[in-house]
């Protein structure tokens, strides 16, 4: 993205936070450009954790619509972004969690996606892969990847919720854990053709309390791709456990965007 954009960024980013607490429980107004959200889960999940930000902002008039990756392989995935991009009827904001940053780096190049809001999200640049954005700061210890015989992965049963989803309730997390969509590995050595966030104005939530993704590596990746950072007191599971503000953030960056 270049200089001019990302000030132009900024600014309306700063405006649109200076009314949030403002507009918050305000519908979005009848003559604002974007007006649809594209929500994508990383590994590990599903698409049913967006279920309190989708609430919130359909609350808000937007039209929510979340993909379902197969997490099978990154072109798959983006894929699956790609046939819900499709179905929008202007422009979105896409929005990704943890690998789901590198789905939506690669799939927002798509011409209707008007802006990006990573959450807790990874953000490769063209030619690297997901798993290279850990060279230099690691994943915390307390998440552990165990992968079986046929290539697929899953976080380790005894350090999920500490790992994964650390202010969750253990009934929550239980249930997190219990019900993980396994991906496969392969996909971390998998390198990005495009990186959207070098045209899209973007965003990016940063869990101050992550330990799947230090939360050094997300401010980093935010300041990288000229991303509006804001954080948030919350485990990797940021986008469940506080769903008001990654709300608040997707409403600001559709708010502040003008459409593509």
């Amino acid at each position: 993205m270049s200089k001019k954009l990302r000030t132009a960024v900024a600014a309306a980013a700063a405006a649109a936070t200076m009314t949030a607490s403002a507009t918050a429980q305000e519908t979005i107004p009848q003559d604002q450009p974007v007006r649809s959200v594209v929500l994508v889960h990383g590994a590990f999940a599903d698409g049913s954790g967006w279920r309190g930000v989708y609430d919130i902002l359909t609350a808000r008039g937007y039209r929510v619509s979340i993909v379902q990756n197969p997490l099978t392989s990154l072109a798959d995935d983006v894929a699956a972004t790609d046939r819900i991009l499709e179905r929008q009827e202007g422009p979105s904001i896409l929005v990704g969690h943890s690998y789901g940053g590198t789905v939506i780096t690669e799939a927002g190049i798509n011409p209707k996606v008007a802006a990006l809001v990573y959450v807790s999200a990874l953000a490769p640049d063209v030619g690297e892969t997901t798993g290279d954005q850990f060279a230099d700061i690691p994943a915390p210890p307390e998440f552990i990847i165990e992968t079986g015989e046929d290539g697929f992965g899953f976080v380790n049963l005894e350090e999920f919720k500490t790992g994964f989803a650390g202010d969750t309730t253990d009934a929550d997390a239980a249930f997190l854990r219990d019900s993980q969509v396994p991906i496969n590995m392969e996909i971390f050595g998998t390198p990005v053709t495009h990186a959207a966030w070098k045209e899209k104005p973007s965003w990016a939530v940063i869990a101050t309390e992550d330990k799947a993704i230090d939360p050094r590596l997300l401010r980093e990746t935010a300041e990288r791709i000229g991303a509006v950072p804001v954080e948030v007191p919350a485990s990797h599971v940021v986008f469940l456990t506080r769903p008001g503000e990654v709300a608040d953030v997707i409403d600001t960056a559709a708010r502040a965007s003008g459409g593509s």
